[in-house]
C-alpha cells in the first residue's frame, strides 16, 4: 500500500512539474492534465503548482503508513 501512494504522490508532482514545464517553455504538451480540462485551463500555472504541492504532501505523508 505504502508504494502506491508513493506512486500516486509522484504521477501528481510529475503532472504539475510537467505542466509548469508546458506554461514556460511549451514543452510536455502530452503530459499536462490541466491543460485539456476546459474550466482549469484559465488558471494552469496555479492549478500545477497546487498539483507539485499536493504531490509532494502525498509522497511525505505514505511515509507514516505502516508496510
Amino acid at each position: 500500500m505504502k508504494k502506491i501512494v508513493e506512486t500516486i504522490g509522484f504521477l501528481v508532482f510529475a503532472q504539475g512539474a510537467g505542466g509548469l514545464l508546458y506554461e514556460w517553455t511549451g514543452w510536455f504538451r502530452l503530459w499536462t492534465v490541466v491543460r485539456r480540462i476546459d474550466f482549469l485551463s484559465d488558471r494552469g500555472l496555479f492549478v500545477n503548482i497546487v498539483l507539485i504541492v499536493a504531490g509532494v504532501a502525498v509522497m511525505i505523508a505514505a511515509d507514516s503508513i505502516k508496510s
